[in-house]
């Protein structure tokens, strides 16, 4: 049986690399760049006015003048002015610093009536206030953006300023998301006293969207051989990646390894020594199609896509893996099975700034109520039986970044 940090290397070592389209940067939110970012000019592209008010010279200014002609007026946008000594020009934030102007005064330190700004007499201007000066935030051609990240609403705001309107992606993969089960109903369903809803496709759907993998559809299947023989050879005939969930552990009616075997999928690893999630099930089809099979208990089910599936999927669209995160126990925990233990959790911070995680524990791998609320789960390591307060822990959010 594998340990966790074993399964996660063999699962990594069987990746292939997902393949990169150019999209319209309004259809690029949530997806990974694949391209590095480079600046289309100096930003700001020119001396750029911060206030509105009038553009004067400090020298006009430090002699003693506080009267200004009006000379002009410049909008953002406008063609730049030149501005003659002892005069003004109105001027409104954002537009380009007119010709010989070192200084800005604002709208609320002047008077204007008969063509003349009058600056208050008590104000004291700086030469360059106000000015924002060109390439002061980047200089054009400098990196904004490398590639590996997933593409945030102010990223698309970068890609714009580069003046590019598409850019390169990583491929979004195929998946098939598959419940197995008799007992299983939809939502909206006549359910009978034996049976339970079906929760985990749709909770698996929504785990894979969340993170930007949004081109995915949920099947549920009965456990029956021939069936699960047709339908999943579909699946594999139509998507890269299969994520099923049930039908992995010993019993009678857990079919779904043997019927993979026998549609040519390669089994890489059965069981993981982790409580929950066991089970797993990982595997490689004829055409390199990665397969997911986690176990059917909700919680182990979603801890296990967390784990395994969505880090492989984003590191196959070309996101490096991130930094660990920790957290430090607010409550003492004990846990003695010779078993890594992923405790489900709620986080909180102290005025020390430190992350505190409050363990919120199933009542079995089938409850999945108790998820609600949580911020993600802790990695108890299963050297350690016994956990105390401070104890500083890996935790894993339910979104990873």
């Amino acid at each position: 049986m594998l340990t966790v940090a074993e399964a996660q290397d063999a699962i990594l070592g069987e990746l292939p690399t997902f393949g990169t389209e150019d999209v319209a940067i309004e259809d690029a939110l949530g997806r990974v760049l694949r391209q590095s970012v480079v600046a289309e000019r100096d930003q700001p592209p020119f001396d750029r006015v911060m206030m509105d008010g009038i553009a004067i010279r400090h020298a006009d200014f430090a002699a003693g003048r506080r009267e200004f002609a009006i000379q002009a007026t410049q909008h953002a946008g406008d063609a730049v002015e030149t501005l003659d000594a002892g005069q003004c020009i109105e001027i409104m934030t954002g537009a380009e610093l007119p010709m010989n102007a070192d200084c800005i005064v604002p709208v609320e330190r002047i008077e204007v009536g008969g063509g003349v700004a009058v600056v208050e007499a008590d104000y004291s201007a700086e030469a360059r206030q106000f000015i924002h000066p060109r390439g002061s935030d980047h200089a054009a051609g400098a990196e904004l953006l490398a590639g590996g990240t997933r593409i945030a609403p102010m990223d698309i705001a970068v890609i714009a300023s580069a003046g590019q309107p598409r850019v390169a992606v990583s491929e979004n993969p195929t998946i098939r998301v598959i419940s197995t089960g008799n007992e299983l109903v939809a939502a909206g369903e006549p359910i009978a006293p034996q049976q339970i809803r079906l929760s985990n496709g749709p909770a698996v759907v929504a785990i894979l969207r969340q993170h930007g993998f949004d081109d995915c559809t949920h099947d549920h299947l009965v456990d029956n051989p021939a069936l699960l023989r047709e339908r999943l050879a579909k699946h594999l005939d139509e998507a890269g990646v299969l994520v099923l969930s049930g039908g992995v552990s010993m019993g009678k009616a857990d079919f779904v390894p043997g019927v993979l075997s026998e549609l040519g999928v390669r089994v890489v690893f059965h069981k993981i020594s982790q409580r929950p999630g066991k089970p797993m099930w990982f595997g490689v089809g004829p055409q390199d199609q990665l397969v997911f099979a986690l176990p059917g208990n909700p919680v182990s089910t979603l801890v296990c896509c967390r784990q395994y599936v969505i880090p492989a999927l984003c590191r196959a669209s070309g996101i490096p893996a991130g930094k660990p995160e920790f957290a430090s126990l607010a409550q003492a925990v004990t846990f003695k099975p010779d078993l890594t233990c992923f405790m489900p959790t709620r986080l909180i911070s102290n005025a020390a700034g430190t992350v505190l995680a409050l363990p919120v524990p199933t009542n079995t791998s089938g409850d999945f109520a108790s998820l609600a609320g949580t911020d993600g789960y802790l990695e108890l390591p299963r050297e350690q039986n016994e956990f105390p307060v401070g104890t500083v822990i890996p935790l894993h959010r339910w979104r990873q970044p």
